[in-house]
C-alpha cells in the first residue's frame, strides 16, 4: 500500500493560499500572492531537498496541476526542482478535466477524488506527495487518506486567504517526527498519522 504525505506552506494564522508569487491565487480578492519567497534560505532548500531525494509520485487536484503545467512542463533550467517535477508520474484528481497531456507523465484521476485516491494508495507503486492542492488535501484529509504532512510554517500573518482546514476537518491525532528551524524562522515541522492503539 501507498503512502501519501502533503507538503504545505503555511502561515501562522493557517493561510495556505497564494504562497509562491503575486497572482498566483487571487480567489475572493486575495491580494497577498507570493508571501512566501522572502523566507527562502539554503536550510529550506536544503529540507525540500531531502524529500525529492526519496522516489515517489506527485498528486494534484485540477487547479494546482494546471498551474504547476503552466509554470514548470516548459522549464529546462537545470534547477533539480524542475528536473523532479517533469520526471515524476503526476496524478492529478479532477471531476472536469479532459485530459492530462498537457504536461508529460501525467495521469488522470478521473471522478471522485477520495475514491480515486483511496484505489491508488491501495494499489502497487511508489508513495505519493501532494504539494499545495488545498481542496484535494481537505478532502483526503477527511476521508483519512493522508499519513504524513509537512508543515512549512511560516512567521507571518495575513489575516485572510484560504485556510489549510476548515470546520469539517475531523479529529486526527498526528505525531511530531522531525523539525527543523530556517535562518528565517520557518519551522518545517514533520508529522505522522498516530497510530490508534
Amino acid at each position: 500500500m501507498r503512502a501519501l504525505g502533503v507538503t504545505m506552506n503555511v502561515t501562522l494564522d493557517g493561510v495556505v493560499q497564494g504562497p509562491g508569487r503575486p497572482g498566483e491565487d487571487t480567489r475572493g480578492g486575495f491580494r497577498h500572492g507570493g508571501w512566501g519567497t522572502r523566507y527562502q534560505d539554503p536550510v529550506l532548500a536544503e529540507e525540500m531537498g531531502r524529500g525529492m531525494d526519496r522516489a515517489g509520485d506527485l498528486l494534484f487536484g485540477h487547479r494546482t496541476w494546471a498551474d504547476f503545467t503552466g509554470v514548470w512542463s516548459g522549464r529546462d533550467d537545470g534547477n533539480p526542482f524542475t528536473a523532479h517535477l517533469n520526471a515524476a508520474t503526476k496524478y492529478v484528481a479532477s471531476t472536469t478535466l479532459e485530459d492530462a497531456g498537457a504536461w508529460r507523465n501525467s495521469v488522470l484521476l478521473r471522478g471522485d477524488a477520495t475514491r480515486t485516491v483511496a484505489e491508488l494508495k491501495a494499489g502497487p507503486g511508489a508513495d505519493l506527495s501532494v504539494i499545495g492542492s488545498t481542496s484535494l488535501v481537505r478532502a483526503l484529509h477527511a476521508a483519512g487518506l493522508v499519513d504524513r504532512y509537512t508543515l512549512l510554517i511560516h512567521p507571518l500573518t495575513l489575516g485572510t486567504g484560504a485556510h489549510l482546514f476548515d470546520a469539517a476537518a475531523p479529529l486526527t491525532e498526528f505525531t511530531l517526527t522531525r523539525s527543523v528551524t530556517t535562518t528565517k524562522g520557518v519551522l518545517i515541522a514533520h508529522y505522522e498519522r498516530a497510530r490508534r492503539s
